[in-house]
């Protein structure tokens, strides 16, 4: 081994780990999936294979209620159906704690 690749190994063995702020910006390009959950309801097969154009599926969740906000199927955040333009939005309305957050993941 020359004495160009021991320093290259040295140097590689002392260099300082990232930041905290470093660290983070590596997640900042995940990708994840954001859904917004209106209500649920259950049925047999039987029922839903009756469904057709204008059947109403009555959902367990009050007209007015907040939304559940999902990421990737966890919950984090409630919220309300606005319009942006001629689009669908949601305005956040209540942050789940972060504490919650990680115990439902």
């Amino acid at each position: 081994m020359s004495e160009e690749d021991t320093a290259a190994g040295v140097a590689a063995a002392v260099r300082p780990e990232k930041t905290g702020a470093e660290k983070l910006k590596i997640l900042e390009s995940i990708e994840v999936a954001l859904s917004i959950e209106v209500g649920r309801t259950e049925m047999t097969i039987k029922d839903l294979l009756l469904l057709n154009e204008g059947s109403v599926v009555e959902l367990d969740r009050l007209a007015g209620e907040p939304l559940d906000i999902l990421v990737n199927g966890a919950i984090i955040a409630k919220g309300e159906v606005v319009m942006v333009g001629e689009r669908y939005g949601v305005r956040f309305t209540d942050i789940v704690d972060p504490e919650e957050r990680a115990e439902s993941i």
